[in-house]
């Protein structure tokens, strides 16, 4: 499959959840979605990304730390940036979200939430993390990307599930047409069997 139809798919895969409707950056939420998935397919731990409305995230959350992320320049702190990307999985294995601006910066690290949890309904198995974003989500203009230690990404927005992902799920699907196409079958070719037992 070549690279623009692996983007393609891998574009239509993710367009319900990084829609515009979200009041956030798709590419800025699709990057996030990525590197969660990054994250899940190493270590089993759970972080949480909290995407947009920055200044009111930031009101509705406390350090839990020293800020790791604290005093380095924007373009060193880019979701798409490469070097921020593996500084930020090893950041992920710290308790707290991460709270990433519209524009795809990495404002802060290592976040308590303390948005309120009422009203809030959320299934059976999920604990204080999804709960957070849920919350989070319902009384600011951001969207939360949440990886579970399961390795299950959900994103909420406006206090509800938007979207779950499956990581291998979706790599194989993002796969899956390099499994279907057909191959061509290689000429069978004489097998010779030497025996030397004369």
């Amino acid at each position: 499959m070549d690279l623009e139809k692996r983007i393609k798919a891998h574009r239509d895969l993710l367009s319900s959840i990084c829609c515009p409707d979200r009041k956030v950056n798709p590419v800025t939420l699709e990057q996030v979605l990525l590197l969660a998935m990054e994250i899940a397919r190493g270590k089993k731990i759970g972080t949480m990304f909290i995407i947009s409305d920055t200044e009111e995230v930031l009101r509705k959350s406390s350090p839990l730390i020293l800020d790791p992320l604290f005093g380095h320049p924007p373009s060193k702190k880019l979701v798409s940036n490469k070097n921020t990307r593996e500084n930020i999985k090893e950041l992920a294995q710290m308790d707290g979200a991460f709270i990433v601006s519209d524009d795809g910066v990495f404002i802060s690290a290592c976040r308590y939430i303390n948005a309120t949890s009422d009203g809030i309904k959320l299934p059976l198995g999920l604990g204080s993390r999804h709960m957070a974003a849920a919350s989070i989500t319902k009384e600011t203009n951001a969207v939360a990307v949440v990886l579970s230690e399961s390795s299950m990404i959900r994103v909420f927005d406006n206090g509800e599930i938007i979207g779950e992902i499956i990581p291998e799920l979706w790599m194989l699907r993002q796969y899956a047409s390099n499994l279907s196409e057909p191959k061509e079958a290689e000429p069978k070719k004489e097998l010779s069997i030497a025996n030397n037992s004369d």
